[in-house]
């Protein structure tokens, strides 16, 4: 078994990377809707501050920080993942374990957690979550993604609107590269 050591830093910012177990599904865009009431039900019931998040068809990646004296990160992912996974109706494979342990088949268990250190890292972590779409072919812009904080922070002054724009031979007819 894995021995998996996770930073418990109360009030702490995080970057995560969740993914779905079928890597080609498309469940988080095809019912956004859902999933962002899923972030909402989460953060009514344990609040936290998303300060920058992108969605992709089959992964996400957000920054959030807890409120001082928190560092309860699994539960807040597990609320999450389990109120949008309830909401969609079964239909996806599931391996013996998983039905044994009555899980769904939709999220990998585990997700990857950065405790941001400093606000270059916390840059670092923003840029990385808003180029993504781009990164991975699914838009020429971060502002043509709309699964994104990205126009949160050019509203900001953050950003420009043409921030991380690709190179138009880059980006494929299907979006891909």
């Amino acid at each position: 078994m894995s021995n998996y050591r996770r930073l418990w830093v109360p009030g702490g910012t995080y970057f995560f990377t969740v993914n779905l177990l079928e890597r080609r599904r498309r469940l988080l865009v095809d019912h956004a809707d859902l999933l962002r009431d899923a972030f909402r039900t989460a953060r009514a019931a344990r609040p936290f501050d998303v300060l920058a998040i992108v969605v992709l068809p089959d992964h996400l990646h957000c920054v959030w920080r807890l409120p001082d004296g928190d560092a309860d990160n699994a539960n807040r992912w597990a609320q999450i993942k389990s109120t949008f996974s309830r909401t969609l109706p079964i239909g996806e494979r599931r391996s013996p374990q998983r039905i044994a342990r009555r899980e769904r088949g939709i999220w990998q268990r585990r997700y990857w957690e950065h405790l941001i250190r400093d606000e270059a890292d916390l840059r670092h972590h923003v840029d990385y979550v808003h180029i993504n779409p781009v990164k991975h072919g699914h838009a020429a812009r971060s502002a043509d993604w709309p699964y994104s904080s990205f126009r949160r922070w050019v509203s900001a002054g953050v950003y420009p609107l043409d921030w991380a724009a690709a190179e138009p031979e880059l980006v494929s007819v299907r979006g891909e590269r």
